[in-house]
């Protein structure tokens, strides 16, 4: 996959996928003037684990991703030199999906998702002292609210809603 400027043909960012059975590859590069590769990262399917060893050439940085499933219960592990989390998802009934996530700096988030059918969705993403985002998905149509919040209160609402059309 290849995205072009309309108004400026001189570079193209492309993104290439290659799948082989329980493993692929994924990268990430700018063509121009030159060819240069941003990011990579493969993905290594071992029974109910999934590894993503992740690297980004031009900051140096590398990080891991290991992710186990069993029936409704998920677990994801984020690695790097400096920073670590960990997410873990319950799926509550066939409708809810709680998800927390604490991280070695401190921050904590909590997800709500709620199936509302029909291709519908509404998710709920709490971050104490941060922001509320809000994600409403109905068919076609999305609207995201994220409240910036500072102990009890909430300031500077941003709201945007889009709708995906396909020719």
């Amino acid at each position: 996959r290849a995205d072009l400027d309309a108004q400026d043909l001189s570079s193209a960012d492309i993104e290439v996928d290659a799948v082989n059975g329980d493993l692929s590859i994924h990268l990430e590069a700018n063509a121009g003037e030159g060819f240069s590769v941003n990011t990579i990262e493969a993905t290594k399917v071992i029974d109910d684990f999934t590894v993503t060893p992740r690297y980004d050439l031009n900051t140096e940085e590398a990080d891991v991703v290991i992710a186990y499933s069993s029936g409704d219960t998920s677990v994801e592990v984020t690695a790097s030199k400096d920073a670590q989390s960990v997410k873990l998802s319950q799926q509550v009934d066939d409708d809810n999906r709680i998800t927390p996530t604490l991280a070695s700096n401190g921050d904590i988030s909590v997800e709500w998702e709620r199936s509302l059918g029909d291709d519908s969705s509404l998710s709920t993403t709490f971050k104490p002292n941060d922001s509320i985002d809000v994600e409403w998905k109905d068919s076609a149509w999305t609207a995201n609210v994220n409240m910036p919040i500072d102990g009890t209160d909430i300031t500077g609402a941003n709201v945007s809603i889009k709708r995906e059309v396909n020719f």
